[in-house]
């Protein structure tokens, strides 16, 4: 009775690495500018104030401050950023909690 099976060759036993994406930053969440806010694979997510679409379609924000989700209109969302210096001067409403 043969201890090993055959030698031939199989088509399995390749897997990739997972691409780790998803939501980075949340809704009130601070952030720096820069930081990234959302990897995506096409645009689940639209780019709203202070935030802008890297060419691997992430969403990164363009100045400090808090997250806020919302639609941009009736399908799509959109991610922006409300500046700092904004929500001091009491120009934006502070983010609320969104059920996006």
């Amino acid at each position: 009775m043969a201890h090993k099976k055959g030698g031939g060759s199989t088509r399995n036993g390749r897997d990739s690495n997972a691409q780790r994406l998803g939501v980075k930053k949340y809704g009130g969440e601070r952030v720096l500018a820069g930081n990234i806010l959302v990897r995506q694979r096409g645009t689940r997510f639209h780019a709203g104030e202070n935030v802008r679409r890297a060419n691997d379609d992430s969403l990164f924000a363009l100045v400090d401050g808090i997250v806020q989700f919302g639609r941009k209109d009736k399908t799509r969302k959109k991610v922006s950023v409300i500046p700092l210096e904004a929500l001091a001067a009491g120009e934006a409403q502070a983010p609320e909690a969104s059920a996006d």
